[in-house]
């Protein structure tokens, strides 16, 4: 279980992981993996709606607005390996939808058995008042899901753990990275997934021939 561990700040008490007010922070993606089944375990006893979520987020490496607009109608009749494309509401970009494994589990653990005509126009990610969650109740929600974990995590935490964990476990180069986040350059991608110039560096000490 992840717990929420405070810092005394002067006479305040604070949560590493919200920044400092007026600071210059940087948005985190979730680096180990046991920190990730930590929060899937816990999410999974609690909310299959945010279960859901979270999963979805960390495997598709879109931006939270794009997965807020889903519905029900767009996810319920895919299988493993399906794909449904969607624009992009920052780009205008088209990009899609990957059921992987884990997002197939997910959904089924999410959704009722019996799905109406009606059930198919609601968002998959439904407010308890009605409506689709806000990019600021998520925010909120990834803080809280994140307490106690150091770093600084908000609604492109989930995007950046899907790059970060495709670079680093995975191998997946820069260049395909770059296109699935419909970015303009791989410097952009670099930037966004924190790469530095040590990092960088550090393979010229790898021996060739």
């Amino acid at each position: 279980m992840i717990l929420v561990t405070f810092i005394k700040r002067g006479n305040e008490m604070r949560n590493p992981n919200h920044p400092v007010k007026g600071s210059h922070t940087t948005v985190d993606p979730i680096r180990e993996i046991q920190d990730l089944k930590d929060i899937k375990r816990e999410l999974k006893k609690t909310s299959s709606r945010d279960y859901l979520l979270f999963v979805m987020g960390i495997n598709n490496g879109l931006r939270i607005g794009d997965l807020l607009k889903i519905k029900v109608g767009d996810v319920v009749e895919l299988g493993v390996g399906d794909t449904f494309k969607l624009y992009e509401q920052k780009t205008g970009k088209r990009n899609v939808v990957m059921i992987n494994n884990d997002v197939y589990k997910a959904l089924e653990m999410h959704l009722p058995d019996e799905i109406t005509e009606e059930d198919k126009q609601e968002y998959l990610f439904k407010s308890r008042k009605g409506g689709a969650l806000t990019r600021e109740s998520v925010a909120k929600m990834i803080k809280e899901w994140t307490a106690g974990i150091k770093g600084n995590y908000s609604t492109h935490s989930l995007r950046k753990t899907w790059g970060y964990h495709q670079r680093i476990n995975h191998g997946v180069g820069i260049e395909i990275i770059m296109e699935r986040f419909n970015h303009s350059s791989p410097i952009v991608t670099k930037r966004y997934l924190g790469i530095e110039n040590k990092e960088v560096n550090a393979v010229l000490m790898n021996s060739v021939g």
